[in-house]
């Protein structure tokens, strides 16, 4: 069991102090203030929004239930990408769109945003061209934003790619490039950013009931979990962004509101690093269910995922199921030399996608319903956005915050968050550039960590012997990224609960201890 020093535990509990006495700031705020814009949800739409209204100059303010990308945002495939699979369903529209936005994550946050060489493996001799061609139109959907070229390779340029890769029958293979991405530290840094810009940011903030004035929504009733204290924000605008539980905030506007939001349940798995022991990740471009399967380096692991299960209803905290499990290991399984059996699972997690079911698609394979955002204003003028995906983001921001204006009858500036860079960020180029790999996620203030590490050896240590981030991620998340307890920390600040169980959970009991 992993212990910690007196000194680590006191400046663990300094931070903590720290961070409650900035968040009773927050909240100070948000009591006093009338804002412009009032974002409902800390996901990947509520921060875009949050950063995009703020960055215009206008007051904003941001509540979550629980925590920053608590659910599906914090879930996802760690991917930035087009959408490969759009291209077989000829959504090239929709591929176009998210390989723009794609390039600007990349311009805008290179510390957590970088390209990652994809390989598909063909074992017919179809599905090289095939593929091949598939890829060349996905690069040219790119434009001038395109990451790297694709290119064929041939049988020994796909095992130097893929050790691991399963011998019969390999005939070559296609290497494309997507992004990859760390989506809870993507989160953090785009609250900061918000906050930057002069937004009131605050988690653990629950909207129980819409404040409608003279027929317009003007604010929200929230309940602070800590204190269970209820006051009211008020704003001119109010947008929703509460991904799988979009139609709950919907209902309190209107009891008529139809539930537009089918919950889709996508599991991964962690294996060791030596089941993909390069730095390519594999493309398995068709699963028993119709879907692609991915194989990825991610932080020194193996991630493998993700299903496609419709669920009856939105869930926090949804779990991955034997079944679903059992299926990513069979299907990676069919190209891999040495095949994933359940003993090597490391973690497993699942999330679940907020698809829009549009009226009359009712029976619908969730597949194949289309991942493409939808902003709606209700009754009462609250937008909901709604759908959509991590890539776009920006774009589902952009478009949200623009009807949010319309409707409240705001005039601010145009969006400028195309070129708007992400908190933290720093070129992988330069002198910055930390050289361990944990701290990237931290960009500019990576060199600030390491100095408190030099000023505080006893943040130095790890958190866990199975884990290479220190006790210095842990007291930084509570002094300066709003963690508020154990599962904070260790899921979401760092990423601990995603890749090692076992070891979350013995740093787990720790951490409650000490805070």
């Amino acid at each position: 069991m992993t212990t910690w020093n007196a000194s680590a535990v006191r400046i663990l509990r300094e931070a903590r102090r720290a961070g409650a006495e900035a968040r009773e700031a927050v909240l100070k705020r948000l009591r006093s203030t009338d804002f412009d814009v009032l974002v409902i949800g800390g996901g990947a739409t509520g921060l875009g929004v949050a950063v995009d209204a703020a960055s215009r100059g206008l007051s904003t303010a941001i509540v979550e239930a629980h925590d920053w990308a608590k659910c599906t945002s914090s879930r996802s495939t760690k991917l930035v990408h087009g959408g490969v699979r759009y291209l077989e369903q000829m959504e090239f529209g929709l591929v176009r769109e998210a390989l723009h936005e794609r390039g600007l994550l990349h311009r805008n946050a290179p510390h957590l945003v970088h390209p990652l060489a994809f390989v598909v493996p063909s074992y017919q001799w179809w599905e090289g061209p095939f593929y091949g061609t598939g890829m060349l139109l996905y690069d040219a959907l790119a434009g001038r934003l395109n990451l790297k070229p694709s290119r064929f390779l041939d049988r020994e340029e796909v095992l130097e790619r893929i050790p691991n890769a399963h011998l019969d029958g390999l005939r070559g293979g296609v290497e494309y490039f997507d992004g990859q991405f760390d989506d809870a530290r993507m989160a953090i840094s785009l609250m900061r950013t918000a906050v930057a810009c002069g937004a009131a940011a605050a988690t653990g903030l629950r909207v129980d009931e819409l404040l409608i004035e003279n027929t317009r929504v003007r604010g929200a009733r929230v309940q602070d979990d800590e204190s269970g204290a209820a006051f009211t924000v008020r704003a001119r605008a109010v947008i929703n962004c509460t991904g799988i539980f979009a139609d709950s905030i919907r209902s309190l506007e209107s009891t008529r509101a139809v539930p537009l939001i089918e919950p889709a349940q996508g599991v991964h798995v962690v294996l060791d690093r030596s089941f993909q022991p390069s730095e390519h990740a594999i493309m398995v471009p068709h699963t028993d269910d119709g879907r692609v399967l991915f194989v990825i380096p991610w932080h020194g692991h193996t991630l493998v995922g993700t299903t496609d299960t419709p669920m009856p209803r939105a869930e926090l905290d949804p779990q991955p199921t034997e079944e679903e499990i059992d299926f990513i290991l069979a299907n990676a399984g069919r190209y891999l030399q040495r095949v994933p059996q359940r003993s090597d699972v490391l973690a497993s997690f699942a999330g679940q996608r907020p698809l829009v079911h549009p009226e009359g698609t009712d029976g619908v394979a969730s597949k194949k319903i289309s991942r493409e955002h939808v902003v709606e204003t209700g009754p009462h003028g609250l937008v909901s956005v709604m759908g959509g995906k991590w890539t776009t983001y920006r774009k589902m921001a952009e478009d949200g915050l623009d009807e949010a204006l319309r409707a409240a009858g705001l005039k601010a500036p145009p969006c400028r968050t195309e070129a708007l860079q992400i908190f933290g960020a720093v070129d992988r180029k330069s002198a910055e550039w930390p050289a361990e790999e944990w701290l990237e996620v931290y960009g500019s203030e990576a060199v600030v960590l390491q100095a408190w590490m030099r000023e505080e050896p006893a943040l130095a240590a790890p958190v866990h012997a199975e884990m290479p981030c220190t006790l210095a991620a842990l007291a930084w998340g509570l002094r300066h990224e709003q963690a508020r307890n154990a599962e904070d920390l260790l899921f979401r600040r760092i990423r601990m609960g995603a890749l090692r169980e076992n070891a979350t959970r013995e740093s787990m009991a720790l951490l409650n201890d000490v805070l």
